[in-house]
């Protein structure tokens, strides 16, 4: 059994192929892993990066990521989409 770190971030995002990806979901430590928890649950892929979870974190549920991070998350999305078998 692990324990969870007590400062971890997690972020969820949504893209839907219109405008940028929204936040949709965000939360620091019991919170975060809860977040973990429950995308490995329903085998939502997870990136690991903590300098752009901790970018993220600051963007608003329901709000667009900003232009500034689009570079990030957009490789981000790639990783997603070559998980899924939807890019080579």
């Amino acid at each position: 059994m692990t324990t969870p770190v007590m400062n971890q971030i997690a972020v969820a995002l949504h893209y839907d192929k219109t405008g940028a990806p929204t936040v949709i979901a965000k939360g620091k430590g019991p919170i975060g892993a809860k977040i973990i928890e429950v995308a490995r649950a329903h085998d939502i892929p997870i990136e690991e990066n903590e300098v752009l979870a901790g970018a993220l974190s600051k963007v608003e549920i329901g709000d667009e990521i900003p232009q500034e991070l689009y570079k990030a998350v957009a490789e981000v999305l790639v990783f997603v989409l070559r998980l899924s078998g939807r890019v080579r």
